[in-house]
């Protein structure tokens, strides 16, 4: 089989394009250097492997000779893979933006002018024309007509297109006070939003979103009871769809339709580590059992499936299989009641949705939870244990059925970014939830990127095969270090705030604009693309400027680090206007103006090990999203700021910005 010089890349989803007949390259110097010889636009194609309409323009259009041909003659073709280069994704999802007036997506479908200059650009297109879209071989020709015989009118659009660009760049406005107002009006467009029968904040498609229902769980504990309802009710709703795998646990990526029934399948690494930490807050907040077993769900699927045997997380799993869509997920009535007993049957088929028509393309079914097991089990005169356990029991025999089947494939590199969001999510969890388990779990991811991905003094993006490459992008950074946060709140290591401190100096050495504030996506040594972004709002992942000046906060705050509290407050001054005309698009920058305004609460325990131990256990429970509980037994050696004297006895030191009070040493006293 004929192969391009996509064979050779380490990326999976460059791999599935690499026997294409397509004269595919890698995004680099060899391309753009080929392109401003020969004075050839071109066809810059963005997707990952887990891409569902990936997959279709794929056969449609890239596994076809004729498509391919004229793909050849008139194009220099450039395959991206969207996760190892998110810093090309932005930049022509943005342009996108601008050319078409909508929103982008997967594939990205952009046609450059040689010097890197977005002058088309679409999502998918098929062979020949239909869904109202034209046929992508005269959509090509087309294209390239205006580039030879339009030249004029393309180059000046192109100077239109690099001057939107650069001014969708932040600029500081006029320094206002900070107050909470951008905080109580995100509560209310939220509301506005709020779909009040199936929850969630738009119509379909639905995605989780969970940067605002963070905000809200923070809202909710700060006394805010329709933040609480709100939050409460979608993540109620979203664990009770098919948008979670009720069989295997994880959350796939967004629900088509607006009851969170039917998914893309695909599965990435990186929702399920900001969901699994608000699952294990709501159960906190609530004590509801489902948002534990959902959290409990979550955590099974990444051990028994994303995790590698260094003990770093695998980034997807696909949404086809054996060229279908969900084909691994979705069930006949005769396939169930093939592993079932009729007692199993019985109870399962009415919670999962069974004896309903099917939801799946009008002839399988995702299963959600149709019904509660309570209900089901009252009409069937059972006691609610006896009903648990029937349920129980035909879960785990479809679920050993469903292993039997041709599975999903699995991109298995491994991301720094996404692995940080899954190693917070992962050390919250375990630490609200009071699993142990899970934070030594969070310990082994953290040690597998300081070892393999942390290289004199500079973090590596990607890892695969034993190869660490690619340099780290703002969020490899501002992520990573807000998962040591938690894991050393979770139990505290030396080494993780040994780690925690260098991130923070890379952060203001490699990215950081001291001059008009914030940072921007790519180091101050990357390669010159076309626009350097400084991303402020939230998207499917946090804003790394808005985790970097959190993160940035509240190490300062610990240390005393002027430095690090100075570099957050220049990233919110920087953004705050937008805070201030469009609150619910900064989430996770509104949590920074939150303690800004008022520190996080700082609780230090000190004292023999075992004790400190059991006074974090019986404190937790206590604390809100905005406090920082360390518990550090004698013998470590801390921080300045942190060192306080060692005793026989275990003492409390709580604080708030710079103001502490006296040291309590009886647990009551700290309970109250």
């Amino acid at each position: 089989m004929m192969t391009n010089r996509l064979a050779t890349e380490p990326s999976p989803y460059l791999q599935q394009h690499a026997d294409n007949p397509v004269d595919w390259y890698p995004w680099g110097a060899e391309a753009l250097e080929k392109a401003r010889r020969e004075d050839k636009p071109i066809l810059l194609s963005i997707g990952y492997s887990a891409c569902h309409w990936c997959h279709v323009m794929a056969h449609d259009c890239f596994e076809d000779e004729e498509v391919a041909a004229v793909m050849n003659r008139l194009f220099v073709n450039i395959k991206v893979d969207r996760e190892e280069r998110p810093d090309l994704d932005q930049i022509y999802q943005a342009a996108h933006q601008l050319l078409t007036q909508r929103g982008g997506g997967w594939p990205l479908t952009v046609f450059l002018t040689p010097d890197q200059t977005p002058f088309f650009a679409g999502t998918y297109f098929p062979k020949t024309q239909r869904y109202n879209l034209p046929g992508f071989i005269d959509l090509m020709e087309n294209v390239a007509r205006a580039w030879h015989e339009r030249r004029g009118e393309v180059l000046a659009q192109n100077e239109a297109v690099r001057a939107a660009l650069a001014q969708q760049q932040p600029a500081a406005g006029t320094q206002q006070a900070l107050t909470d107002a951008p905080l109580t009006e995100a509560v209310r467009d939220l509301a506005q939003a709020f779909d009040p029968v199936w929850g969630g904040f738009s119509r379909a498609p639905k995605f989780p979103r969970p940067g605002e229902l963070f905000l809200l769980l923070r809202q909710a504990q700060a006394g805010d009871a329709q933040a609480r309802e709100m939050a409460l009710f979608t993540l109620r709703k979203m664990a009770s769809g098919g948008v979670v795998d009720q069989l295997g646990g994880g959350f796939c990526r967004y629900s088509v339709d607006e009851q969170w029934a039917i998914p893309h399948f695909e599965k990435m690494l990186y929702d399920n580590g900001p969901l699994l930490y608000l699952y294990a807050d709501a159960w906190a907040l609530s004590g509801e059992a489902l948002f534990a077993e959902t959290a409990e769900g979550i955590v099974g699927w990444l051990l028994r499936e994303m995790r590698a045997p260094d003990g770093g997380f695998y980034s997807a799993l696909d949404a086809d299989s054996e060229g279908h869509e969900g084909k691994f997920y979705v069930w006949t009535p005769d396939e169930v009641r093939a592993q079932l007993s009729a007692e199993e049957y019985a109870v399962a088929a009415p919670v999962f949705g069974f004896d309903r028509p099917p939801n799946f393309e009008n002839a399988t079914w995702n299963p959600i939870l149709a019904r509660p097991l309570r209900a089901v089990a009252a009409e069937l005169g059972l006691a609610g244990e006896a009903a648990a356990a029937r349920l129980a029991s035909a879960r785990a025999r479809l679920f050993a059925a469903r292993e039997t089947r041709v599975r999903p494939g699995r991109d298995d590199k491994q991301l720094t970014s996404w692995n940080a969001l899954m190693i917070g999510g992962l050390a919250h969890a375990g630490r609200v939830m009071m699993r142990p388990d899970w934070v030594a779990a969070a310990y082994v991811a953290i040690d597998f990127l300081h070892s393999s991905l942390w290289r004199d003094g500079r973090l590596l993006a990607s890892f695969k095969q034993g190869e660490a490459r690619l340099n780290a992008y703002l969020d490899d950074y501002a992520f990573l270090l807000d998962a040591l946060l938690e894991t050393m709140q979770a139990g505290y290591r030396e080494q993780d705030m040994a780690w925690a401190r260098e991130l923070a100096e890379a952060l203001l050495a490699h990215f950081e604009d001291p001059d008009a504030g914030g940072f921007f996506f790519t180091p101050h040594d990357h390669e010159a693309l076309l626009t350097r972004p400084k991303p402020g709002y939230d998207n499917a992942t946090p804003s790394g400027n808005g985790v970097a000046a959190f993160a940035l906060q509240r190490l300062g705050h610990l240390l005393g680090e002027t430095r690090y509290l100075d570099a957050s407050a220049r990233c919110l001054r920087l953004f705050h206007a937008q805070l201030a005309q469009q609150p619910i698009a900064y989430p996770t920058l509104l949590a920074v103006l939150d303690e800004a305004r008022v520190p996080p609460r700082v609780i230090l325990l000190r004292g023999p090990d075992g004790a400190v131990r059991d006074w974090a256990a019986a404190l937790r429970p206590k604390l809100r999203m905005r406090d920082v509980l360390l518990a550090l037994p004698n013998g470590l050696s801390l921080p300045a700021a942190l060192a306080k004297p060692e005793s026989d006895h275990p003492a409390a030191w709580i604080c708030s910005g710079s103001a502490c009070q006296a040291p309590v040493s009886d647990l009551d006293g700290v309970l109250q």
